[in-house]
């Protein structure tokens, strides 16, 4: 991806419009990400699980990046990739390195400050929908990334270190959540702010609630096995998109 390759630019944003179907995939790709992973790194030799997702996680991102449009099950897929290769990201940081939750969410978060910062610099805007150029889709990615792996790492703090266990975590961030949501609807407050916002919240809301359908009870959770729950999930996210890729097709041929 050399130089001419980032000063690409494509007729409309390659990011869908946020709407009802945009959050309840987004939501359930963030579950299906962590209940994946989850699955993954204990059933399988997890530098391998990781090493293996890292590839997949490369080659799906590619082809979202080299498409010359916004294409549903492209954008989608990649979408999916990110939440199970963020999560183990994260994942890895703490298990692997012994990094405290506390760091890796604080490192996290200053990560994803420099990639705001970088972007704004560069492009003078973060709104979703000025993403019209290869460059500002890889600053846009950039983001999604980061904010995965800060969302995991923000759930397992609360989670773990701070004792509230799953449900608590999740009930604390769908509080969360309600925040930037009724700061745009009520206040009409900066649109592109409080879309980040819950952006990143998305993230512990559906890793929370894939804990604690997954985890077993001694921990928490239900018991129902990350597995099943990831498998379910994945059927739900497809349930959702494939009606939204359907009526894009259909625009195009008309």
């Amino acid at each position: 991806m050399g130089p001419r390759w980032t000063t690409r630019r494509f007729r409309a944003s390659k990011v869908p419009d946020v709407d009802a179907t945009f959050w309840t995939a987004k939501l359930l790709s963030t579950a299906m990400g962590e209940s994946t992973s989850d699955y993954l790194v204990h059933r399988f030799n997890p530098e391998l699980a990781v090493l293996s997702v890292a590839v997949v996680f490369v080659v799906v991102l590619a082809n979202q990046l080299y498409a010359p449009r916004y294409l549903v099950g492209a954008y989608w897929a990649a979408v999916v990739l990110v939440g199970v290769f963020g999560t183990m990201c994260a994942d890895v940081a703490h298990v692997a390195f012994h990094v405290p939750y506390v760091v890796s969410a604080g490192s996290f978060a200053l990560i994803l400050a420099a990639v705001f910062v970088s972007w704004y610099r560069t492009e003078g805007t973060l709104s979703i929908h000025s993403v019209v150029t290869a460059r500002r889709e890889l600053f846009y990615w950039a983001a999604v990334v980061t904010t995965f792996a800060l969302g995991t790492a923000v759930g397992d703090l609360t989670a773990y270190t701070l004792g509230l266990g799953y449900l608590r975590s999740f009930a604390l961030f769908v509080g969360a959540i309600l925040v930037p949501a009724l700061a745009f609807s009520l206040w009409r407050l900066n649109a592109v702010a409080c879309f980040w916002a819950a952006y990143v919240l998305t993230r512990p809301v559906g890793a929370s609630i894939a804990d604690y359908l997954g985890k077993a009870k001694d921990v928490g959770g239900l018991n129902l096995g990350a597995g099943k729950v990831a498998l379910v999930l994945t059927g739900a996210i497809v349930a959702v998109v494939a009606p939204r890729a359907q009526r894009v097709a259909r625009s195009r041929r008309t």
